[in-house]
Formats: structure tokens, C-alpha cells, sequence
């Protein structure tokens, strides 16, 4: 049997998954991802793939490894094989493929991880028969990933690099170093940081919880965050013409509380109400399970 490992380095977890050549999931993994691991992010690859071999062989898989996908956050070239930048995981100018190529006697594919889980969700996913889409994972960061007339999209290594776009000029700090940028103020972690300079505690979960209890300051926060939201992606869907938005990430988890008010004010951004927001339905298995796919493609 050919084996196809899929590896998602997020920003706080590594997911990975071992499927077989028709793309079924024999074996899926979860640990947590090393503080800011720069180029030690390729042994964190590797060793995740190791561990995954190791138990496939000890349930009494018989197979080979055939191929590998890596997905990573960031800027990510994916013709070149380059992880072009990471402002939360630190690296710049990785070629991370080359780099995976001399550890591995298969061939490697490298992806965006969020591109791969729209991938993922086109195909078995909340995104089937869907042709055009825009995918945003709210979680660690903000990024988005386009489907278009059934293809993802990926011009250049910034395509569907919202989270830095700037929409407030004299806000929080972001990890790339400027102020304001979307990342900095509607991500999961943006919102549990804000809610706990409050003097309140917990994190994003907590406080939908608050918002969906009426708390004033609470409710406060996550419309803030909703309105850059919608400021970011009204034009994207306008632009390309999408008519469904799937929201992924951790702060997805809070279901109603965000999806509603995210579609009212798209729809009186967008000045139709042609447009669906709905969860994601993959989970944080997205991006391992399109790290898959990409495998299968490179050992095809």
C-alpha cells in the first residue's frame, strides 16, 4: 500500500494525517507546535511524519510512504516550494520543499495551509458542488483562500493574505510589526487578548460566551470585530462575485453568535442578500487533510 502523509503546521497545533493512496485517512495526529520554531520547523515536519510511520506500523499497516504534503501558515510560494515568511512562526526565505526533499526519498509537495483546507472542504467538505468560495479560518491569525470557478486560487505568495490588511491605523500591534491589521484585531487570539486587558478572564471562547449573555463590553469587542471583518471581506466577495463564505478557525466554534451578525452586515455591505456564511466543516483537520490531496497529486 502507497502511504500519503499530510502535515499542517499551525500556529499552536500540528495536525497530520497518514491516508492511503485513494486518499482514506488510516491515522490522524495532534501536538502542540514549538514556540516560534524558524527553520526548525522542517525537523518538526519530519518527525511528525516519523511518528506517523511508527504507528501505522504498529496497528499493522503494511505500506510505504509515497508522498509527503507540508502546509504552513504565512507567505508560501507554492511553484518554488518556498515558505517566503512567517510573522507568527519565524522564518523567512525557508525553501522549505528542497529542504524536505533531502530528508525524505519521496516526493514532497508544500502548500498554504489555508489554501489546503479549502481544498480539503472542496472535496469532501462543507465546499462540495460549491464553485466559487471564499474559506477564512478565524484561529492564531487570519488568512483566506479563494475558489473560483472550482480552482483555489493562488497568484502569488500574498494571495489571501487579509489578515495584514490594515483596518485600524492606530490599533494593537501585530506580529508583522505594523498597527492595526486585521490579524490583530479579529483573530481568536486578538479577541482573548483584548478581552483579558479587560480585566476579564479567559480567552475568545469565553468571551462569545459573554456576548451571547448580553455583557455589554463583551458585546462591544466582537462587533468591533465583526465590522473590520466584514470591511476586509465584502470587497473580496464583491470582486470575485462569491456567494458563500465558510468560517473556519477556533473562533468558528462559536456558531450563531458570529456566522448571524457576519452575514447581516455582509448582506448590507454587499447590498444583496445572495450571500451564505456557514462553518466550516472540517475542523482543524482541514489543512492536514489537504496536505493529503497535495500529496496525492505529487506522487501521482
Amino acid at each position: 500500500m502507497r502511504l500519503m502523509a499530510g502535515v499542517d503546521v499551525g500556529g499552536t497545533r500540528v495536525k497530520s494525517v497518514l491516508a492511503d493512496d485513494e486518499g482514506s485517512v488510516l491515522l490522524s495526529h495532534t501536538a502542540s507546535t514549538p514556540e516560534r520554531p524558524g527553520a526548525g520547523v522542517v525537523d518538526v515536519i519530519v518527525e511528525t511524519v516519523t511518528a506517523l510511520l511508527d504507528a501505522a506500523r504498529a496497528e499493522g499497516v503494511d505500506g510505504r510512504l509515497a508522498a509527503v504534503g507540508a502546509v504552513v501558515p504565512g507567505l508560501v510560494d507554492e511553484a518554488s516550494g518556498s515558505a517566503s515568511w512567517s510573522a507568527n512562526l519565524g522564518w523567512r526565505d525557508l525553501p522549505l520543499r528542497d529542504l524536505l526533499l533531502a530528508r525524505f526519498d519521496v516526493p514532497v509537495a508544500v502548500g498554504h495551509d489555508v489554501r489546503a483546507g479549502l481544498l480539503a472542504e472542496f472535496h469532501v467538505g462543507a465546499a462540495q458542488g460549491v464553485p466559487d468560495a471564499l474559506f477564512v479560518p478565524l484561529g492564531t491569525g487570519i488568512a483566506s483562500a479563494l475558489l473560483a470557478s472550482g480552482r483555489v486560487v493562488a497568484g502569488t505568495e500574498w494571495t489571501g493574505e487579509i489578515g495584514h490588511v490594515t483596518v485600524q491605523p492606530d490599533g494593537p500591534l501585530c506580529g508583522c510589526g505594523r498597527l492595526g491589521c486585521l490579524e490583530a484585531v479579529a483573530s481568536a487570539s486578538a479577541l482573548g487578548r483584548a478581552w483579558r486587558e479587560l480585566g476579564r478572564e479567559g480567552d475568545a471562547e469565553t468571551l462569545s460566551r459573554a456576548v451571547a449573555e448580553g455583557d455589554p463590553e463583551a458585546v462591544r469587542l466582537w462587533h468591533g470585530a465583526i465590522d473590520a471583518l466584514v470591511r476586509v471581506i465584502a470587497p473580496v466577495c464583491a470582486a470575485a462575485g462569491t456567494r458563500v463564505v465558510l468560517v473556519g478557525g477556533g473562533l468558528a466554534q462559536s456558531g450563531a453568535v458570529l456566522l448571524e451578525p457576519l452575514r447581516d452586515r455582509l448582506v448590507s455591505a454587499l447590498g444583496h442578500d445572495r450571500i451564505t456564511v456557514s462553518r466550516a466543516a472540517l475542523g482543524d483537520r482541514a489543512g492536514a487533510l489537504g496536505a493529503t490531496l497535495l500529496a496525492l497529486e505529487a506522487a501521482a
